[in-house]
């Protein structure tokens, strides 16, 4: 199908992981290249290898090197030399290893220096890690996963993570995924990084409700085989581009599960990426819907303004709020004699986030290409700046 047509992604996942977005690669723009010392040619390779699989080009020394762009004392060519060298103190990562620490004794302090090795019986370990000033002792094999992690957060330039706001339906036909859109819409005309994640199968496809359906870029299907660490930046460049939000949807294809260990590394790299993260959730809480929820920040979760949603509606918070930290509700209109607002919340026993007017004439508009969100002065638009400007605190004026 048009929308699950695959296009050339940045590779620069964890190397043991699979899928389309899981193969090695270069150094990413934006971040930096480690600094190895060490004459350890078993460990050395150990080192080059957890680089590659995080998606670094390190440079290698066999002591502190001198001054940045020289050879240093004891540096060498190889791998990590090729393009010119790096000084100790503007290395973004040092990785010591144990044969090396005597050598860097003695050298400036500084933050992100880590000793390395695989001795695990080491009494002096520790003493060694004090007088270089490193601020973990990592024994491979055991700490290779977090050693990635942290040689990736140097390549990717990781910084604040992203705001993750979940939006999920207390009944059906709740309006969850209009939200969901619309909030999306509204951050990135507000300036926001947005990725905008469709964590329903069942719901039709957020890039339909966007009118990019046909639009190229990977869905959730190719990312089904990811496991470990997936690149944040890989992740949203191989993403289709939507109203300028990235979109990961579903395909129009017969797969409708994504493993959780798939569905968590995937929403981990999203919120490393900073800016905000707008999941759409299904109603039904598994184990996959639940690794997401352990990520986000907040779930907005949407009741029509009578008995019967609420009666539902009751039974989806149970569920999600043993696994999310903070759940609210968003009231979504008022039937003829219905409840009001304060009411649905009381009765559900969730704080209120607020209440959101039925939008005259989006059905129609939405039919037309237009999603939800994209007028200015409609009702929907009118609680997202609100709820934004609230959530970020830094929102000032948004756009048309």
């Amino acid at each position: 199908m048009a929308g699950s047509k695959s296009c050339e992604v940045p590779e620069r996942v964890r190397g043991g992981g699979g899928g389309p977005a899981a193969r090695a690669g270069g150094a990413g723009a934006g971040g930096g290249r480690p600094l190895i010392i060490t004459e350890d040619p078993l460990l050395l390779d150990d080192l080059l290898r957890l680089c590659a699989a995080a998606g670094a080009e390190p440079h290698v020394h066999h002591a502190v090197p001198e001054q940045i762009g020289s050879g240093g004392a004891g540096g060498e060519g190889g791998a990590g030399e090729a393009r010119g060298s790096v000084g100790w103190e503007s290395a973004p990562l040092v990785l010591v290893g144990d044969d090396a620490a005597l050598r860097v004794r003695g050298a400036p302090r500084r933050d992100g220096v880590f000793l390395v090795g695989r001795e695990l019986d080491d009494p002096l370990v520790w003493q060694r890690a004090v007088e270089i000033g490193a601020e973990e002792v990592l024994r491979l094999p055991d700490a290779e996963s977090r050693l990635v992690d942290r040689i990736a957060d140097v390549v990717e330039g990781a910084g604040k993570p992203a705001l993750a706001v979940g939006v999920i339906g207390g009944s059906g036909g709740a309006g969850a995924s209009t939200l969901a859109c619309a909030l999306a819409i509204r951050a990135a005309r507000a300036g926001e990084r947005t990725i905008l994640i469709d964590g329903d199968p069942l719901g039709g496809g957020m890039d339909v409700l966007l009118g990019g359906e046909g639009a190229e870029g990977l869905r959730w299907p190719d990312f089904a085989g990811s496991r470990g660490r997936v690149g944040a930046g890989a992740l949203e460049e191989s993403l289709p581009e939507l109203h300028a939000l990235r979109v990961l949807s579903w395909d129009r294809g017969e797969r409708v599960v994504v493993p959780p260990a798939a569905m968590r590394s995937v929403v981990a790299a999203a919120r490393r990426r900073g800016g905000v993260v707008v999941v759409d959730l299904p109603r039904r809480v598994d184990e996959a819907v639940a690794e997401v929820l352990a990520q986000l920040d907040l779930v907005l979760m949407v009741v029509p303004g009578e008995l019967r949603a609420v009666a539902a509606a009751g039974r989806v918070a149970a569920g999600v709020r043993m696994v999310a930290r903070d759940v609210r509700v968003v009231v979504r209109g008022r039937c003829p004699g219905g409840l009001d607002a304060e009411a649905v919340a009381g009765l559900l026993g969730v704080p209120l986030a607020g209440e959101v007017p039925v939008e005259v004439g989006l059905p129609g508009r939405v039919a037309e290409g237009e999603p939800p969100g994209a007028q200015r002065r409609g009702t929907l638009a009118r609680f997202c700046d609100g709820f934004w400007q609230r959530a970020l605190g830094s929102v000032q004026g948004v756009p048309a």
